[in-house]
Protein backbone atom coordinates (compact mmCIF):
# COMPACT_ATOMS: atom_id res chain seq x y z
CA UNK A 1 0.00 0.00 0.00
CA UNK A 2 2.46 2.15 0.68
CA UNK A 3 4.64 1.54 -2.43
CA UNK A 4 2.36 3.53 -4.85
CA UNK A 5 3.03 6.89 -2.77
CA UNK A 6 6.20 6.74 -1.56
CA UNK A 7 8.14 5.43 -3.88
CA UNK A 8 6.63 8.18 -6.79
CA UNK A 9 7.56 10.91 -4.10
CA UNK A 10 11.21 9.31 -2.90
CA UNK A 11 12.02 8.48 -7.00
CA UNK A 12 12.06 12.19 -7.35
CA UNK A 13 13.91 13.20 -4.34
CA UNK A 14 16.76 10.33 -5.31
CA UNK A 15 16.97 11.20 -8.93
CA UNK A 16 19.74 14.21 -8.61
CA UNK A 17 21.73 11.13 -6.73
CA UNK A 18 21.48 8.38 -8.79
CA UNK A 19 22.88 10.92 -11.54
CA UNK A 20 25.84 12.12 -9.52
CA UNK A 21 26.58 8.12 -9.11
CA UNK A 22 26.25 7.50 -12.79
CA UNK A 23 28.29 10.42 -13.23
CA UNK A 24 31.21 9.08 -11.00
CA UNK A 25 31.28 5.92 -13.27
CA UNK A 26 29.36 3.87 -10.07
CA UNK A 27 27.24 0.73 -11.74
CA UNK A 28 23.51 0.01 -10.39
CA UNK A 29 24.42 -3.24 -9.27
CA UNK A 30 27.21 -1.92 -7.17
CA UNK A 31 24.39 0.20 -5.34
CA UNK A 32 22.60 -2.59 -4.58
CA UNK A 33 25.58 -4.80 -3.21
CA UNK A 34 26.81 -2.02 -1.03
CA UNK A 35 23.25 -1.15 -0.09
CA UNK A 36 22.90 -4.92 1.27
CA UNK A 37 25.61 -4.65 2.92
CA UNK A 38 25.10 -1.62 4.92
CA UNK A 39 21.29 -3.38 5.65
CA UNK A 40 22.73 -6.33 7.20
CA UNK A 41 25.57 -4.81 8.75
CA UNK A 42 23.36 -1.97 10.11
CA UNK A 43 20.75 -5.18 11.76
CA UNK A 44 22.92 -7.70 13.06
CA UNK A 45 25.91 -5.31 14.63
CA UNK A 46 23.60 -2.97 16.36
CA UNK A 47 20.01 -4.62 16.83
CA UNK A 48 21.59 -8.07 18.74
CA UNK A 49 22.62 -5.37 21.20
CA UNK A 50 19.90 -3.47 21.67
CA UNK A 51 20.97 -0.39 19.95
CA UNK A 52 17.69 0.06 18.39
CA UNK A 53 17.69 3.75 17.41
CA UNK A 54 21.98 3.40 15.78
CA UNK A 55 21.01 0.32 13.80
CA UNK A 56 17.78 2.15 12.45
CA UNK A 57 19.56 5.27 11.61
CA UNK A 58 22.87 2.91 9.99
CA UNK A 59 20.08 1.00 7.84
CA UNK A 60 17.77 3.59 6.71
CA UNK A 61 20.72 5.63 5.60
CA UNK A 62 21.42 2.09 3.30
CA UNK A 63 17.73 1.03 1.95
CA UNK A 64 17.49 3.62 -0.01
CA UNK A 65 19.56 2.24 -2.36
CA UNK A 66 16.95 0.03 -3.10
CA UNK A 67 15.21 2.94 -4.86
CA UNK A 68 18.52 4.72 -6.42
CA UNK A 69 19.50 1.66 -8.33
CA UNK A 70 16.52 1.38 -9.88
CA UNK A 71 16.29 4.83 -10.91
CA UNK A 72 19.80 4.35 -12.14
CA UNK A 73 18.75 1.53 -14.52
CA UNK A 74 16.12 3.56 -15.89
CA UNK A 75 18.57 6.91 -16.23
CA UNK A 76 21.06 4.23 -18.23
CA UNK A 77 18.47 2.53 -19.99
CA UNK A 78 19.90 -0.92 -18.61
CA UNK A 79 16.75 -2.68 -17.03
CA UNK A 80 17.34 -5.79 -17.57
CA UNK A 81 16.35 -9.58 -15.93
CA UNK A 82 19.58 -10.27 -14.32
CA UNK A 83 19.05 -6.68 -12.27
CA UNK A 84 15.94 -7.14 -11.09
CA UNK A 85 16.83 -11.00 -9.97
CA UNK A 86 19.65 -9.71 -8.00
CA UNK A 87 17.49 -6.61 -6.61
CA UNK A 88 14.99 -9.03 -5.19
CA UNK A 89 17.03 -11.90 -4.27
CA UNK A 90 18.69 -8.78 -2.28
CA UNK A 91 15.59 -7.87 -0.37
CA UNK A 92 14.71 -10.98 0.87
CA UNK A 93 18.65 -11.12 2.48
CA UNK A 94 17.94 -7.74 4.16
CA UNK A 95 14.54 -8.39 5.59
CA UNK A 96 16.02 -11.57 6.81
CA UNK A 97 19.03 -9.86 8.52
CA UNK A 98 16.62 -7.30 10.09
CA UNK A 99 14.36 -9.97 11.42
CA UNK A 100 16.97 -11.71 12.97
CA UNK A 101 18.45 -9.29 14.77
CA UNK A 102 15.40 -8.55 16.19
CA UNK A 103 15.41 -12.06 17.54
CA UNK A 104 18.89 -12.63 17.65
CA UNK A 105 18.18 -9.73 20.83
CA UNK A 106 15.58 -11.52 22.19
CA UNK A 107 16.90 -14.62 22.52
CA UNK A 108 19.61 -13.30 24.36
CA UNK A 109 19.78 -9.99 26.27
CA UNK A 110 16.18 -9.08 25.30
CA UNK A 111 14.95 -12.58 27.24
CA UNK A 112 11.72 -12.96 25.82
CA UNK A 113 11.08 -16.12 24.11
CA UNK A 114 8.08 -15.18 22.90
CA UNK A 115 8.89 -11.97 20.90
CA UNK A 116 12.03 -14.04 19.93
CA UNK A 117 9.32 -16.72 18.51
CA UNK A 118 7.35 -13.65 16.68
CA UNK A 119 10.52 -12.12 15.28
CA UNK A 120 11.34 -15.13 13.52
CA UNK A 121 7.43 -15.63 12.22
CA UNK A 122 7.91 -12.11 10.79
CA UNK A 123 11.20 -13.36 9.09
CA UNK A 124 9.66 -16.57 7.51
CA UNK A 125 6.50 -14.69 6.91
CA UNK A 126 7.67 -12.27 4.78
CA UNK A 127 10.00 -14.20 2.66
CA UNK A 128 6.87 -16.71 1.88
CA UNK A 129 4.88 -13.66 0.93
CA UNK A 130 7.06 -12.54 -1.65
CA UNK A 131 7.24 -16.39 -2.36
CA UNK A 132 3.58 -16.71 -3.36
CA UNK A 133 3.92 -13.97 -5.52
CA UNK A 134 6.64 -14.96 -7.07
CA UNK A 135 5.57 -18.32 -7.99
CA UNK A 136 1.88 -17.50 -8.86
CA UNK A 137 3.63 -15.11 -11.47
CA UNK A 138 5.88 -17.87 -12.29
CA UNK A 139 3.08 -20.32 -13.51
CA UNK A 140 1.45 -17.36 -15.90
CA UNK A 141 -0.97 -16.32 -13.01
CA UNK A 142 -1.02 -12.46 -12.40
CA UNK A 143 -1.91 -12.78 -8.49
CA UNK A 144 -3.69 -9.34 -9.07
CA UNK A 145 -3.83 -8.73 -5.12
CA UNK A 146 -1.54 -6.59 -2.96
CA UNK A 147 -2.46 -7.69 0.61
CA UNK A 148 -2.43 -5.93 3.87
CA UNK A 149 1.41 -6.07 5.13
CA UNK A 150 3.92 -5.36 1.99
CA UNK A 151 7.89 -4.92 2.29
CA UNK A 152 7.37 -1.70 2.59
CA UNK A 153 4.90 -1.64 5.41
CA UNK A 154 7.08 -4.53 7.19
CA UNK A 155 9.65 -1.87 6.79
CA UNK A 156 8.49 0.82 7.82
CA UNK A 157 6.28 -0.16 10.90
CA UNK A 158 9.29 -2.38 12.32
CA UNK A 159 11.86 -0.05 11.50
CA UNK A 160 10.01 3.11 12.86
CA UNK A 161 8.92 1.40 16.23
CA UNK A 162 12.74 0.38 16.60
CA UNK A 163 14.05 3.42 16.12
CA UNK A 164 11.57 4.71 18.82
CA UNK A 165 12.04 2.27 21.24
CA UNK A 166 15.69 2.92 20.89
CA UNK A 167 15.02 6.65 22.12
CA UNK A 168 14.95 4.47 25.31
CA UNK A 169 18.65 5.08 25.86
CA UNK A 170 18.43 8.77 25.69
CA UNK A 171 16.14 8.30 28.74
CA UNK A 172 12.79 8.43 27.09
CA UNK A 173 10.70 5.94 29.33
CA UNK A 174 8.77 3.31 28.45
CA UNK A 175 9.11 3.78 24.69
CA UNK A 176 10.27 0.55 24.33
CA UNK A 177 7.13 -1.22 24.55
CA UNK A 178 6.38 -0.08 20.54
CA UNK A 179 8.73 -2.69 19.61
CA UNK A 180 6.83 -5.41 20.51
CA UNK A 181 3.64 -3.99 19.32
CA UNK A 182 5.14 -3.30 15.91
CA UNK A 183 6.53 -7.29 15.72
CA UNK A 184 2.85 -8.13 16.83
CA UNK A 185 0.88 -6.26 13.96
CA UNK A 186 3.89 -7.19 11.50
CA UNK A 187 3.39 -10.86 12.34
CA UNK A 188 -0.59 -10.76 12.02
CA UNK A 189 -0.40 -8.08 8.80
CA UNK A 190 1.91 -11.08 7.10
CA UNK A 191 -0.24 -13.97 7.64
CA UNK A 192 -3.30 -11.74 6.63
CA UNK A 193 -1.39 -10.94 3.39
CA UNK A 194 -0.13 -14.71 2.93
CA UNK A 195 -3.84 -15.90 3.14
CA UNK A 196 -5.07 -13.33 0.42
CA UNK A 197 -2.34 -14.08 -2.09
CA UNK A 198 -2.95 -17.72 -1.19
CA UNK A 199 -6.84 -17.38 -1.73
CA UNK A 200 -6.22 -15.66 -5.09
CA UNK A 201 -3.78 -17.75 -6.44
CA UNK A 202 -6.31 -20.64 -5.68
CA UNK A 203 -8.99 -18.54 -7.45
CA UNK A 204 -7.37 -17.24 -10.27
CA UNK A 205 -6.05 -21.34 -11.00
CA UNK A 206 -9.34 -21.97 -11.11
CA UNK A 207 -10.58 -19.98 -13.21
CA UNK A 208 -7.74 -20.31 -15.76
CA UNK A 209 -8.16 -24.19 -15.83
CA UNK A 210 -12.08 -23.31 -16.19
CA UNK A 211 -10.89 -20.80 -19.12
CA UNK A 212 -8.48 -23.51 -20.73
CA UNK A 213 -11.21 -26.44 -19.89
CA UNK A 214 -13.66 -24.13 -21.88
CA UNK A 215 -11.53 -23.87 -24.94
CA UNK A 216 -10.87 -27.34 -25.58
CA UNK A 217 -14.51 -28.31 -25.31
CA UNK A 218 -15.40 -25.69 -27.52
CA UNK A 219 -12.17 -27.01 -30.09
CA UNK A 220 -13.82 -29.93 -29.75
CA UNK A 221 -17.55 -29.14 -30.71
CA UNK A 222 -15.50 -27.33 -33.72
CA UNK A 223 -13.73 -30.42 -35.02
CA UNK A 224 -16.95 -32.71 -34.65
CA UNK A 225 -18.83 -30.57 -36.36
CA UNK A 226 -16.52 -30.92 -39.65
Amino acid sequence: MLNKYARAFFTRVLTPFAAFLIRRGVSPDAVTLIGTAGVVAGALVFFPRGEFFWGTIVITLFVFSDLVDGNMARQLGRSSRWGAFLDSTLDRVADGAIFGGFALWYAGNGDNNALCAVSIFCLASGQVVSYTKARGESIGLPVAVNGLVERAERLVISLVAAGLAGLHTFGVPGIQILLPIALWIVAVGSLVTLVQRVVTVRRESAEAEAEAEAEQNASQGREAAK
